[in-house]
């Protein structure tokens, strides 16, 4: 209660002194039923018997208890439709008790009219909630009402769930400003300790009423509806749920036309709801794909906080076949092509995303994107004049691979584009994890093409990936070594490769027989083996001051190793042959 309600209070009370004698004999009154109800709660929990229905019997005494607590500290003399409730309230809690007695003792006459009276109570005490939240609609509440307090950390399940008992009546009964501050308690609560979301989701009446808030005209409200939902649509087993009590299409709604914060959570929540792709085609039945469309292809993707989600929303409805068609149908490719230029990079990031999910296995659609200038955007992303941020580029190329290397005509269309040049440039001066992507981009392309190693071959390749053979990333070293294997194995790279000064010592002294169980030694000894087909290689070898790596590990018996020293002594011989014949 503020200071300025208890204020006014006092004053009323000073006012008139016969409203003290007056107030405290009801609140008297009301305190014992509050108490009466207590305790019969507590005595019913050791009934064996008809156990389904007493447990809805004692949600509805909790719910009641909740609703005569709230108004414990209304003023009561000028509010007595409040009081005039409590005769009913305690007769019916004597013949709850009596049955009550009767259940735990198994008094009783028979099972059906056992039935029957549980039944019968239980519509008595609906009616008296019923009567409650009539008053408390008309605005008696008011101000006056006091919260009860939060249950501590460790708190027993009975606290928290009559807290949140509390908290269900005055969703229900109170006015605008008392909604808004139990949505604000049910936000807190939900996100400290998710015991409460299974007691929420038991007490079906609170995900109904948020799903009922969602609808709200009153920002306030439908922004905490939306934060609720949110949370509770990150449980998995809560899931259904939520669906099941309609919270589809009013989260839509509030997508298409609620505001900012309102709309975030909303997009949110639909994106934890249609991993379930049952969930993607309620989306679509309610012109959901239609909205979020618009919603991302708009105003060149800025849709502040609530644009990424809303992609995310699109990615999950993408992997429903027929709902993907129908995009295609209403130009979001086009659409999110065109976001790969926006100045946001958390637009280009989510579009570059949405086509790679649209094109997975996607023959047709790959095409239109190539075909409408999507690759050349993507590398174009690659500027290294550009700010993006790794993440950027790291997307870009990842969908590029997606994309590209799967045709050799779209392989030779990205080369066409100038990406070789822009991945040397990231493989020499690359992030650790954008470097690692280029060097398995790097590594696919080598294995492609002849044409395409040639190219690698001629933009400077093979010393980048000479210098990456002892990176501190096992799988930056072993792709970098079986990448330089398959590029030597072409001529024209093998000459190129032999004219360096230092690569040939260099995998030479990598062959440290100390170190030679490391995985990448098998691509290195293939690519030794490539350069001894050239008179030069093999002399170069030879001459390397490391040489005596591979003679140790030739006398250690390891089969590479001997199969290169028997190459070069081969050939030493023939050219004493030649000399001789010659001679």
């Amino acid at each position: 209660m503020s200071k300025d309600m208890g204020e006014e209070k006092g004053d009323k009370e000073a006012d008139n002194p016969n409203l003290l004698e007056v107030d405290a004999g009801e609140s008297s009154s009301l305190r014992r039923t509050i108490q009466l109800i207590s305790s019969l709660i507590s005595f019913t929990l050791s009934i064996k018997v008809f156990a389904v229905k007493w447990q809805t019997i004692r949600n509805k005494m909790e719910e009641l208890n909740s609703g005569l607590t709230a108004a414990e500290n209304c003023n009561l003399g000028e509010n007595s439709s409040i009081l005039d409730l409590i005769p009913a309230i305690e007769s019916t809690v004597n013949d709850c008790h009596d049955i009550a007695r009767r259940c735990v003792n198994l008094s009783y006459s028979g099972k059906l009219l056992m039935q029957s009276d549980l039944d019968v109570l239980y519509a008595k005490f609906e009616l008296h909630i019923k009567n409650l939240t009539a008053i408390y609609t008309a605005g008696i509440l008011h101000g006056y009402a006091i919260v009860v307090s939060k249950p501590g950390v460790g708190a027993s399940r009975d606290d928290m769930k009559f807290y949140v008992r509390d908290l269900l009546t005055r969703l229900k009964i109170g006015d605008s400003e008392m909604k808004r501050q139990a949505l604000m308690a049910l936000n807190e609560v939900v996100q400290e300790d998710e015991k409460y979301v299974r007691i929420f989701v038991e007490t079906g009446e609170i995900i109904s009423l948020l799903v009922h808030f969602l609808e709200s005209s009153e920002m306030e409200i439908q922004e905490e509806s939306t934060m609720a939902i949110s949370v509770i649509s990150g449980f998995d087993s809560y899931k259904g749920v939520l669906v099941g009590a309609g919270v589809i299409a009013p989260l839509v709604r509030v997508l298409e036309s609620g505001k900012d914060l309102a709309k975030e959570r909303a997009a949110r929540a639909l994106q934890k709801l249609t991993e379930n792709s049952d969930n993607a085609w309620s989306v679509s039945a309610h012109g959901g794909v239609t909205v979020l469309l618009k919603f991302c292809t708009t105003g060149d993707g800025r849709g502040g906080g609530s644009f990424v989600p809303a992609c995310g929303v699109l990615r999950n409805l993408a992997g429903v076949e027929e709902i993907k068609r129908f995009m295609v149908e209403e130009g979001a490719v086009t659409a999110f092509i065109k976001l790969i230029r926006s100045k946001d990079e958390a637009s280009q990031i989510n579009a570059i995303e949405f086509l790679q999910t649209m094109a997975s296995e996607d023959e047709p659609i790959r095409q239109m994107i190539i075909r409408d200038g999507g690759i050349h955007l993507l590398v174009s992303n690659l500027d290294s004049r550009s700010s993006s941020s790794s993440k950027a580029r790291e997307t870009a190329l990842k969908a590029i691979e997606s994309l590209c290397f799967s045709s050799t005509s779209s392989l030779n269309l990205l080369i066409a584009y100038g990406f070789l040049d822009r991945l040397l440039y990231f493989l020499r001066n690359g992030e650790v994890s954008t470097q690692e992507l280029v060097v398995k981009l790097a590594f696919r392309l080598s294995g492609t093409s002849e044409a395409t190693k040639k190219a690698m071959g001629d933009a400077g390749f093979m010393p980048e990936l000479v210098r990456l053979l002892d990176a501190k990333s096992f799988e930056i070293r072993e792709m970098a070594a079986e990448a330089l294997s398959t590029l030597v194995l072409v001529s024209r790279n093998r000459r190129r490769f032999i004219q360096g000064d230092s690569d040939i010592a260099r995998i030479l002294q990598l062959l440290d027989p100390e170190e030679v169980k490391s995985g990448n030694k098998k691509f290195l000894f293939s690519a030794l083996l490539s350069l001894t087909s050239s008179n030069i290689g093999r002399r170069k070898i030879q001459n390397s001051g490391y040489l005596k790596n591979l003679e140790k590990l030739a006398e250690d018996e390891m089969p590479d190793a001997k199969r290169i020293i028997r190459k070069l002594s081969t050939n030493r011989f023939r050219s004493i042959l030649n000399g001789i014949w010659n001679f």
